[in-house]
């Protein structure tokens, strides 16, 4: 996959600015513990003036973000935003070139996992590590949980009672739901998820009784939201919450249920190991991972990852999805889903 990314991103490399090879010591200002950490990180950042961010995040998310980072420390933000495989292709592209201009990714564990064995991320320090869950931190430690996406079911308030949904998936696989619900086009990792956990309601046969009542297929989370809320879905199995969360907060008829098994999908951030400001690129961590940070994800609809920051959004249990598996198996399932729910 990751090399399917490089050839692809071949074409880029011409256009790409020349910058500054990697500061000496850099090593040394990720892992660096000592008691005037913080202090000494906002003055050098502000000295380098300027942390170039990659990120996936909707414009309406990580414009907001990078806002709140300036008008704090009164360091610019670079904000370059694409989909994930595209933010995934720059970076790499730009390391095969010695052509170092990203200080920090911030995009989906998968691509952040791709990132991390390509060795383009470094191993950081940050006093904010703490506050995350322990499961969602890969083992080498070069990206960190920063948010989640959960799969809820999603449903349009006027045509829809709550007391319809289904307490457990195996509910929509009865024939009354024909016609009435939607998955989402990419969503092998949901289904991959629910099939491991072992769950039994929700293993291969539930898949395959689910495939035969044909349900619409929407490519993109944001259209199949938008869909629902203009009830020309009435369900969706495989919404994204925080794509649901801002259209019921604007009085969109839409809400959702997290039925159980709730699937969650890791959101996560790292910084380029040759990131030309590492003080401002390890200070916008910081600041991501924190509880302002959080709590600005928190009320853009977005779910934090830090435990320390309570939300109405992630009140229910959940299961994460394994970044570096979800890597492996990528074609295992991604094969399989095709077959069952993208077959003409």
């Amino acid at each position: 996959m990751v090399r399917r990314l490089i050839l692809a991103a071949c074409a880029l490399v011409a256009s790409l600015p020349v910058v500054a090879q990697m500061p000496d010591g850099s090593e040394a200002v990720f892992r660096y513990r000592g008691a005037d950490r913080d202090s000494r990180l906002i003055t050098r950042a502000k000295q380098e003036g300027s942390v170039v961010l990659y990120t996936s995040l909707a414009p309406t998310e990580s414009k907001p973000l990078a806002d709140a980072f300036e008008k704090k420390y009164s360091v610019k933000v670079e904000l370059w935003r694409a989909l994930s495989d595209q933010v995934v292709r720059r970076a790499i592209t730009e390391a095969q070139a010695r052509r170092y201009a990203v200080d920090v990714v911030e995009t989906n564990g998968p691509e952040m996992e791709m990132l991390a064995r390509e060795k383009l991320l470094a191993v950081i320090h940050s006093p904010y590590l703490a506050d995350l869950p322990a499961a969602s931190i890969p083992p080498h430690r070069s990206w960190f949980p920063d948010r989640f996406n959960f799969y809820v079911v999603a449903y349009n308030t006027a045509k829809i009672r709550r007391s319809e949904i289904p307490k457990d998936y195996s509910g929509f696989a009865d024939p009354k739901w024909k016609g009435r619900i939607a998955v989402e086009a990419t969503d092998a990792e949901w289904m991959a998820t629910l099939i491991k956990s072992g769950d039994t309601s929700t293993g291969l046969e539930y898949f395959r009784r689910l495939s035969a009542l044909r349900p619409a297929v929407r490519r993109g989370h944001v259209v199949l939201a938008n869909m629902i809320a203009a009830g020309e879905v009435p369900v969706g199995l495989t919404a994204y919450h925080s794509n649901v969360v801002p259209l019921t907060r604007k009085g969109a008829p839409i809400d959702f249920v997290p039925v159980q098994p709730v699937v969650a999908r890791p959101q996560g951030i790292g910084v380029a190991q040759r990131a030309p400001h590492p003080h401002a690129a390890l200070l916008f961590v910081d600041y991501v991972l924190s509880p302002e940070g959080q709590t600005l994800f928190e009320s853009l609809g977005r779910v934090p990852a830090s435990s320390r920051v309570k939300s109405a959004l992630n009140n229910f249990p959940f299961t994460t999805i394994d970044a570096a598996t979800a890597l492996d198996e990528k074609d295992k399932w991604e094969q399989l889903w095709n077959e069952l729910f993208l077959r003409n």
